[in-house]
């Protein structure tokens, strides 16, 4: 399973692609992303990858921290964290430095699409590995167009309106004191999006529920409800089967990382899950978030 692009001209825009599953996720070689930040021609391609496989693969990518900013804006302004910090020097490029002294070293593994806690979540981010353990710490990647496709029919018909609140208070909050918590939730007020998205620019069908999803906020209605039990806890039993669709191994890749290597995934259409076995090892890794539109 590889696909070759040859390109119209030059000599640096062929990229050598090879499927790592069936249902998600391209290891792409022969490529400089360096060098794919400041070429038109080979980010067009990059891009029109990255919506074909929904998250693609490199190694060997001894970029700068300012070559992983540039290309990740070519797809748009990043965004900061309102918890995890960013490098002082380069708005945007949150680091996820992991160790047995990090307060937040539970928080990455669920299955989950980046801040759709946000009013706009994310398109997309590049990921790059710093410093990987020895053995461990992959992750791993979902794809929820081909979980939304694969439902039971009465499913999809009974999902198509419904729309769940997100939180980041339910979450990243969790641990903080009360107050913390309540001012996390004042600046970052829960966010309401439909169960099922629809991507801005290839129409597919997405399965947008994550563990950010606390509840379904229009279930209970006269079509789903007939007694108590039918929204307690059937609206929650409901959007509990959802969120586990993202486990089912069938629509998942799972990468290991090195030193250099990089992911970009397109964060509409994705889960992911940080696999946490390396204890004590260290994993270091730095994002750039892409700012999203507001998911229908």
């Amino acid at each position: 399973m590889t696909a070759t692009l040859t390109p119209a001209t030059g000599p640096h825009t062929t990229f050598r692609v090879e499927p790592l599953t069936c249902s998600i996720g391209a290891e792409v070689f022969d490529v400089d992303l360096a060098e794919v930040s400041r070429d038109d021609d080979q980010f067009a391609r990059m891009r029109a990858l990255l919506l074909q496989h929904k998250v693609l693969f490199f190694r060997d990518q001894d970029i700068t921290r300012a070559e992983h900013v540039a290309l990740a804006e070519r797809f748009g302004d990043l965004e900061d964290h309102p918890v995890a910090g960013s490098d002082p020097e380069h708005p945007g490029l949150v680091r996820i430095y992991k160790d047995l002294d990090s307060p937040a070293e539970h928080f990455e593994n669920a299955y989950h699409t980046d801040a759709t806690w946000r009013e706009n979540p994310p398109m997309g981010c590049v990921l790059r590995c710093v410093e990987s353990p020895p053995v461990g710490g992959d992750t791993i990647w979902v794809n929820m167009v081909e979980a939304y496709r694969r439902l039971p029919e009465h499913i999809k018909t009974q999902i198509a309106d419904l729309r769940a609140r997100h939180s980041i208070e339910a979450s990243f909050g969790g641990r903080m004191p009360i107050e913390q918590r309540h001012g996390l939730h004042e600046r970052f007020p829960d966010a309401e999006h439909p169960v099922v998205r629809t991507h801005p620019e290839t129409g597919e069908k997405i399965l947008f529920v994550n563990s950010f999803a606390t509840h379904l906020v229009n279930y209970h209605n006269e079509d789903n409800v007939r007694y108590g039990i039918d929204y307690a806890p059937g609206a929650a039993n409901l959007l509990h089967y959802l969120t586990s669709q993202a486990a089912i191994p069938e629509y998942q890749v799972r990468w290991r990382w090195t030193e250099n290597s990089i992911a970009i995934w397109d964060n509409r259409s994705t889960q992911h899950y940080a696999v946490q076995d390396y204890w004590p090892a260290v994993r270091k890794m730095e994002r750039a978030g892409i700012i999203g539109d507001r998911p229908f």
